[in-house]
């Protein structure tokens, strides 16, 4: 399947926590299998930033090319395939939202989202304006930053199971669909992040243990998507 669309991630934080995995079970679909590390499922808030957003071969839509991100997500396989599963996905463009809903079926929010570096520091704010809402509120409110050198994560590491995945699922009118992606391998920091507020997982349904979160950060990838398929 050749590539539909390039964007450019930037000043990425993967903030992970252990949950449950039979917490998650009536979340996702009965075909995916949750995938664990260490007899645990695992839970990501990743805010960032998108750039450069565009079709292969075309120009950018001026309205969707730069904008904040933030993903709720998990960890699922299907056959062979290891992958993500988003339990929601917030941006600060409408027009981003809509087609990525109408394309891939995924459960994007738009939210009100700002995002600005001080010198290693990224401040990142969101708040879910959409409808949608499970329960109260999705709002995340976070500082984060590279504590550490650049680094490949080792195959069979925590990391590598956190970050090197290539697909991820949805659902569109009852058909379980798989987007598959194509990038090099994360570039990652150890990092820290204090969180001030963060209520996206609980936006879900999914209650978050207290503990501090396993924090990455990645300051920029290069990702090309391609198009939906058949699970």
């Amino acid at each position: 399947m050749a590539r539909a669309l390039f964007m450019r991630w930037v000043d990425l934080a993967f903030l992970h926590w252990r949950v449950d995995a039979e917490a998650l079970r009536p979340l996702i679909p009965a075909a995916l299998e949750i995938d664990t590390f260490d007899g645990s499922a695992w839970i990501a808030v990743t805010p960032f930033r998108m750039t450069d957003v565009h079709p292969v071969a075309l120009p950018p839509i001026p309205t969707m090319r730069d904008f904040p991100e933030l993903n709720v997500r998990t960890y699922v396989r299907h056959g062979a395939h290891a992958g993500v599963w988003f339990f929601s996905l917030d941006a600060a463009s409408h027009l981003a939202v809509l087609g990525a809903r109408a394309i891939t079926g995924l459960p994007y929010f738009h939210a009100s989202m700002l995002q600005r570096r001080i010198r290693d520091d990224v401040h990142y704010e969101s708040v879910r304006t959409g409808s949608g809402h499970r329960f109260a509120s999705a709002d995340l409110r976070v500082r984060y930053g590279p504590t550490g050198d650049v680094f490949r994560s080792a195959v069979g590491s925590l990391e590598h199971f956190l970050t090197e995945r290539y697909c991820l699922f949805s659902q569109r009118m009852g058909r379980l669909l798989r987007v598959d992606i194509e990038h090099e391998p994360w570039p990652l920091q150890r990092a820290s992040a204090d969180v001030e507020r963060n209520t996206m997982a609980q936006a879900a349904g999914i209650r978050l243990p207290a503990d501090v979160p396993h924090v990455l950060f990645a300051g920029s990838l290069d990702v090309w998507a391609h198009l939906p398929v058949a699970a």
